[in-house]
């Protein structure tokens, strides 16, 4: 179950950092999902991962670090059938265009990343890491 402030900021973000990964993913059903391997982006983690959350429009302002279960979903599973239809939606400049979820069923992965419950501690340091001058945005 995902905290309001978790699933806010996850939502609204096109990218996260999971174990100090940069990846685009989508939130559906109170989880982060991402695809990985193949043509796609490149993600190594095991059965947790911690996920920094930054700000959409100022990726260096970290909102939020949460601990994530790792579960690999299988094609042609439910979970899968209503999860790829989003992703392949929110993957830009897809090579194969329709055909990226059968691509993805050969040679990708697809991960779900629930969030534990856990936030972790984030710095002040963390939270803003650039400075902003008097009406910049």
């Amino acid at each position: 179950m995902s905290s309001g402030v978790v699933a806010e900021a996850t939502r609204r973000s096109g990218l996260v950092w999971v174990d100090g990964q940069p990846v685009w993913h989508v939130w559906h059903d109170d989880a982060a999902w991402v695809v990985t391997g193949g043509l796609e982006q490149r993600l190594v983690v095991g059965s947790t991962a911690v996920v920094d959350v930054r700000s959409r429009d100022r990726q260096a302002d970290l909102l939020v670090r949460w601990v994530a279960a790792v579960t690999e979903v299988a094609p042609g599973s439910a979970a899968w059938d209503a999860v790829v239809p989003l992703l392949r939606a929110a993957r830009l400049h897809s090579p194969d265009g329709a055909a990226a979820p059968e691509r993805w069923a050969r040679e990708s992965r697809v991960l779900r990343l629930d969030p534990t419950g856990e936030e972790l501690p984030v710095t002040d340091e963390e939270r803003v890491v650039t400075t902003r001058s008097p009406g910049q945005r």
